[in-house]
């Protein structure tokens, strides 16, 4: 393989013409979201939902696209640890999805919700719509994927970091504001196509020019054939909670939100599960190819370096494409996600314009989004570990609670469980612990707190009875 140099360096005219070909044609699809409306663009509904009339086609393509923004963490987690990415980062989620589809998407239709701190305040009261709302902002915050982003046009074009993470999320900012939801859609369908075909190109021409298992074998090592990637079992665990996040994730919830109809959540969620399932086996055996040919590189930009060397002239620039349509796919929806939550769940009141709150929401996001990547530029494991755990540990146990024992659970008891698991979680994190009990992760502990709290009072017998917000 070729030393590693600038994306710049192995270009030819004719990548180059794919790629901002393929740039082009998600624009122009932004842009064609944003003129096919059935309804004034101003109404908030149409805004922020796309009118609930999310067919089975594009809820798949986009629900698919927004999960992948952080490429590079996935190819970090493999590169460092083998399979154990496709355990934590697929397995445990497979499991959620089909969870989601089966218990939950019928739940969540009945109340009609706009958001999910909105569904909390259906379900729960007030109070636990703006704490809901609070812990969602800073989960859905984009801070991964801006640096995602960043670290992209680094690689790709020379720029700084910085300057890429400005410029790229200023671009994505823009183009999202346009439309609203219906340009997250209708770019996430053509980011869509691009970034499943790209991540198969690699396998593909990974397999022909040097085989199989037979060669990863060879050339990594044992453990990154290992389940647990040689980390210990709690750990690997906490993957499988976190990934029941999927069960309160907010970008999850606005597709179902937006949909049709309750079947179409369920058979999209099932369908969507297969192509994860096959785009994760791409990713992460392209990564153990990088981590065996490219054993030196860095470890979040082996992948990257390693296919553009191996794929020939056309190739090269449509596979950046789908990179960049990897983590832009994610990126506005993320974006558009945590400007909803501004505007909608923590604003609404203040300003009557949600769709102009909306947008200028989104330019205020984007800027934090850029601060807080700039300021907590680290390992994208730490980043998920960390944002995911809290917002898993605090608003898991009392919204799933609230499915099983409707109306039972109290809008001051919401609010109760959630701020003690966080206070928990924070001073597990702080204080000064006997090794054997450092190896319990601090969202063991967020998570025991809020159970603790929600089910004593449970059993208690306490009620309380609120009516379905009309919207």
């Amino acid at each position: 393989m070729l030393p590693k140099l600038k994306i710049v360096s192995y270009l030819s005219a004719a990548d180059w013409c794919v790629f901002f070909g393929v740039l082009a044609l998600t624009f122009a699809a932004a842009l064609y979201g944003r003129r096919r409306k059935k309804r004034p663009q101003n109404t908030a509904l149409d805004y922020l939902l796309m009118g609930r009339q999310l067919t089975l086609p594009l809820f798949v393509a986009t629900l698919v696209a927004t999960w992948y923004g952080g490429i590079f963490g996935v190819n970090e987690i493999t590169f460092n640890y083998g399979i154990y990415n496709f355990v934590t980062q697929g397995v445990f989620w497979y499991i959620a999805y089909l969870i989601f589809a089966f218990f939950i998407a019928q739940r969540v239709a009945q109340y009609k919700s706009v958001t999910l701190p909105d569904l909390a305040g259906s379900m729960f009261g007030p109070k636990a719509a703006k704490v809901a709302a609070v812990f969602t902002f800073f989960y859905i915050t984009p801070v991964a994927y801006v640096l995602s982003l960043g670290l992209f046009l680094n690689m790709a074009f020379g720029i700084s970091v910085l300057q890429g993470m400005i410029y790229g999320t200023l671009f994505v900012c823009l183009y999202t504001m346009w439309g609203g939801f219906k340009s997250v859609v209708f770019s996430d369908l053509v980011q869509f196509f691009v970034m499943c075909s790209s991540v198969l190109i690699v396998v593909l021409f990974s397999l022909h020019d040097f085989g199989g298992l037979g060669f990863l074998k060879e050339h990594l090592p044992a453990s990154h054939f290992s389940l647990t990637g040689g980390n210990s079992v709690l750990n690997t665990l906490i993957w499988g909670f976190i990934a029941l996040a999927t069960l309160i994730d907010p970008s999850f919830y606005q597709r179902c939100f937006a949909a049709k109809s309750p079947q179409v959540v369920k058979k999209g969620v099932l369908i969507s599960t297969f192509i994860w399932f096959c785009f994760d086996l791409c990713t992460t055996a392209g990564s153990l190819y990088a981590r065996a040919l490219l054993p030196q590189a860095e470890p979040a930009e082996a992948y990257f370096f390693y296919a553009v060397q191996l794929l020939p002239s056309g190739l090269k620039g449509f596979f950046i494409a789908g990179i960049l349509a990897i983590i832009l796919s994610t990126l506005n929806s993320f974006l558009f996600i945590a400007a909803n939550t501004l505007s909608f769940d923590l604003l609404r009141n203040r300003f009557k314009n949600i769709v102009l709150t909306n947008r200028l929401s989104m330019l205020a996001v984007g800027a934090l989004a850029v601060g807080m990547s700039y300021i907590l530029h680290g390992s994208f494991k730490e980043i998920w570990l960390t944002l995911g755990s809290y917002f898993s540990a605090c608003l898991l146990m009392p919204i799933l609670l609230g499915y099983i024992y409707p109306r039972r659970i109290s809008d001051n008891l919401f609010v109760l469980s959630t701020l003690c698991s966080a206070a928990a979680m924070t001073l597990w994190r702080l204080c000064p612990l006997p090794v054997f009990w450092r190896q319990f992760d601090p969202f063991y502990i967020g998570v025991a707190v809020s159970a603790l709290i929600l089910l004593c009072n449970l059993r208690k017998g306490k009620s309380y009875v609120k009516s379905l917000t009309d919207l």
